[in-house]
């Protein structure tokens, strides 16, 4: 548990540390900002493309194997960061850090694998729960590090970590004997890759482009006829990168809905809160404070995920994973209608974080659950990964509405525009009416577990009352 979280908190962290550095690798590298943010925006390509794969490999050869692969990836990554000499250089070393993020969907399979019954539903509460801590705590960690020194010492920093990270796995987590076998679909993860990055850029840098520019529309074009072409191929081939028909039963298919409503509710408060903290407070809803102190607001946020995951898990065990799901997600909804409402004090908003977090965890540790209860155990991983995949994308989207409103709302600050509250406000309702959806398909899980338990309970009873007629005439 310990190790496995550990690097769940260091996958993480590699997200967001970058983010307070990107002014000072621009003024070194000589960067404008849109060359500066494709910092961020490889780092997520590589992870939504590899986790997948990641999931897939470790269901055939063994989850610690490829977890030990990634994390040598990361360390990879992290050193070349710590020596890199030009942008090219550490655009490849941020795309072997987002290599990495399969680390968290196997860490929970092998938690799944390995713990006694009774603690799987709390140790995968508390490994998703280190998404959440890694994102909070990266940002002020990158700034106490890089303040007295250089952005080159966070990446020594995290290749020190990610190193110790690879040492503690081959040392102490021990390999699943559970394998699916099977051939590595190459071509199925090619035309993933292809579908995904368009999907994703599409995504992620239609607010510059332009919605309706022909890079935007090109790129959703050819995300849909490639991932069409992939969902074809991967129903026919026998050993599939994603098998289609588990991820289309009602449970999984309805689970994985939600995660990406779930990631757009909850990287609302993620992405905007660190702006608002910032922002001047002749804005009418900043707080003017600098960016170390923006980061320790911030904390709050992944601790409450940490320490409401194991309650998480209890209400999980008493109530069913899809109730958890609903709560988390209600609860979602809650702390974003309060943001949307712009508090004008710290210490509320401080406390609306803590409650956003207190959803985030419900659902982070509830949809795990749900995914493996339905799923084969031979295919924990992969399930997982998507999962994981789907969580991304919601991320992806919430991002690019709540970078596209900023934009388009503006107000003029000392002859210069900033943001105005505008933008802030419709991206939180957008999250609260995301989050509540997911809550409505959290109430649907539950109506189809309920019938497929009483459907069973049908048939064991059916089967009990013809073992009783067979037993009767035997003795006939």
């Amino acid at each position: 548990m310990f190790v496995l979280c550990g690097c769940g908190i260091t996958v993480s962290l590699m997200h967001t540390l970058v983010v307070p550095l990107l002014p000072e690798i621009s003024r070194g590298l000589h960067l404008s900002q849109d060359s500066a943010s494709w910092l961020l925006t490889a780092t997520m390509l590589a992870g939504a493309v590899c986790a997948p794969m990641a999931g897939r490999l470790g269901d055939m050869i063994g989850k610690r194997a490829v977890l030990a692969y990634a994390l040598a990836l990361m360390t990879a990554g992290s050193l070349l960061g710590a020596v890199s000499w030009s942008f090219g250089s550490l655009l490849v070393a941020r795309m072997l850090q987002g290599a990495a993020f399969g680390v968290l969907p196997l860490g929970i399979s092998i938690l799944k694998d390995e713990l006694p019954p009774d603690r799987v539903m709390a140790g995968t509460a508390t490994m998703s729960s280190t998404l959440g801590v890694g994102a909070a705590i990266g940002m002020p960690l990158a700034g106490v590090i890089a303040q007295p020194l250089s952005w080159h010492a966070v990446f020594w920093a995290a290749t020190a970590t990610s190193l110790v990270m690879l040492v503690l796995v081959v040392a102490f987590v021990p390999e699943s004997p559970l394998r699916s076998g099977g051939r590595f679909d190459v071509l199925g993860a090619f035309g993933l890759a292809a579908g995904l990055v368009a999907l994703l850029l599409a995504i992620s840098q239609g607010s510059r482009w332009g919605w309706a520019s022909v890079p935007t529309i090109g790129m959703f074009a050819a995300a849909a006829l490639v991932l069409a072409v992939w969902s074809a191929h991967q129903l026919r081939t026998r050993s599939p990168l994603v098998d289609l028909r588990t991820s289309a039963r009602p449970v999984v298919l309805l689970t994985n809905l939600a995660t990406v409503l779930v990631g757009v509710g909850m990287f609302a408060g993620f992405m905007l809160t660190p702006l608002q903290l910032q922002a001047e407070q002749a804005t009418g809803y900043g707080f003017g404070v600098p960016v170390l102190v923006a980061g320790v607001c911030m904390i709050p946020m992944g601790l409450g995920m940490l320490i409401f995951s194991p309650l998480s898990a209890k209400l999980s065990s008493r109530r069913g994973a899809h109730t958890t799901l609903m709560t988390g997600a209600l609860i979602l909804c809650a702390a974003n209608i309060c943001q949307a409402l712009l508090p004008g004090s710290l210490a509320v908003l401080v406390s609306v974080l803590m409650l956003a977090s207190i959803g985030a965890a419900l659902c982070f540790s509830a949809m795990p659950t749900l995914i493996m209860d339905w799923v084969p155990v031979t295919e924990t991983a992969s399930a997982n990964s998507l999962n994981a995949l789907l969580r991304t994308i919601g991320t992806s989207t919430c991002a690019a509405l709540g970078g596209t409103f900023l934009a388009a709302f503006t107000l003029d600050v000392g002859g210069a525009p900033v943001p105005s509250s505008t933008g802030f406000v419709l991206t939180y309702w957008i999250a609260a009416a995301a989050s509540l959806v997911a809550a409505a398909l959290a109430a649907a899980v539950a109506m189809v577990i309920r019938r497929t338990g009483s459907r069973l309970a049908r048939v064991a009873e059916l089967d009990g009352e013809g073992a009783v007629d067979n037993a009767v005439d035997t003795a006939a």
